[in-house]
């Protein structure tokens, strides 16, 4: 997006830290990272107005409903809803997000959806709705099977390795988790990812279950290049039901079996190279029997996405807008 329009990504609000009244980042020329220093989601209208030299932008694009303050104090030529998930029904969710994405649907021009799910939600409620699934820099996650040094924290973690890389937190199948894992004690399960809204004494214990702490985005590969199968052990419930998991692709581009919860959006585009499971039985099947001539179906698939196709359609639609 960044080849048609400067972009300034602007993050949660941190507090304020020693006075200073900007935190930021340049990643290049044309991206800019702004940490805005005030306590409360309230204040980040007229704290941007304060410091953006042109209140009349070409384009403001949402990720969530929960910045909609900012339409109070600054004007935007295209007004994009980029809905990636169903906030209000995650664990701790504001009871006003509800109210808050009504708010930014009357006022959007265009809504986005990472998923088939979601889309189908938010036609209804939205006039011009567009569903771009999340797409993939394979380049980044296709090492080729070459590894050049073992990461450390996992030199010690006998194989075969089942391995999830993401958000560990109330969308996890926990349960399910332990279940495997004490159902296979010769199979390690390894867990990569900071852990959210969960204690870490709700985290399954096994001598089996390796819970490594969150990696760099470049360091995603390596780890992904080591695992024997990548898992997606999604509990089904409301946090879940919407979601287009990002990492689907990412896995695929590492040429690995894929083991996953019956998420609605995985079943419909991915049963056929998939291995899907309900309980620790199928898990273990999955292990023993994966799924035959997965890799020819994993390309097939990703010959179809880009993350440059995707840009140049949201932009054309921007544009048609403007």
């Amino acid at each position: 997006m960044s080849k048609n329009f400067k972009i300034l990504v602007v993050e949660e609000p941190i507090g304020n830290v020693d006075n200073n009244d900007l935190v930021g980042l340049a990643v290049s020329e044309s991206i800019h990272i702004l940490k805005p220093t005030v306590d409360h989601m309230q204040e980040l209208g007229i704290f941007l107005k304060k410091i953006i030299k042109y209140q009349a932008l070409q384009v403001g694009w949402f990720y969530s409903a929960a910045f909609i303050d900012v339409l109070n104090y600054l004007d935007f030529g295209v007004i994009v809803y980029d809905c990636m998930d169903e906030l209000s029904l995650f664990k701790g969710a504001s009871s006003e997000l509800i109210e808050q994405e009504k708010y930014l649907l009357s006022a959007a021009d265009v809504v986005y959806t990472g998923g088939k799910s979601l889309y189908e939600a938010k036609k209804e409620r939205h006039h011009n709705v567009y569903c771009f699934p999340s797409s993939v820099d394979q380049d980044h996650f296709d090492q080729k099977g070459e590894i050049a040094k073992l990461p450390a924290d996992l030199e010690l973690i006998p194989k075969p390795i089942v391995g999830y890389y993401g958000v560990i937190d109330e969308r996890i199948d926990l349960d399910l988790l332990e279940m495997s894992a004490l159902k296979m004690p010769d199979v390690s399960f390894v867990m990569i990812g900071p852990i959210c809204k969960i204690g870490e004494e709700d985290l399954p214990k096994a001598k089996n279950i390796f819970y490594l702490g969150m990696k760099k985005y470049e360091e995603l590969p390596t780890y992904l290049n080591v695992f024997d199968f990548a898992m997606m052990p999604f509990a089904l419930n409301d946090s879940t039901k919407f979601i287009s998991p990002t990492k689907t692709l990412e896995y695929m581009c590492a040429g690995k079996p894929i083991i996953s919860t019956k998420i609605k959006d995985v079943v419909r585009d991915y049963s056929d190279c998939i291995n899907l499971i309900e309980n620790e039985e199928d898990f273990h099947n999955a292990v023993l029997n994966p799924k035959k001539d997965f890799k020819h179906l994993y390309n097939q698939i990703l010959e179809q996405t880009s993350w440059d196709i995707t840009a140049s359609k949201m932009t054309n639609i921007i544009k048609e807008i403007a």
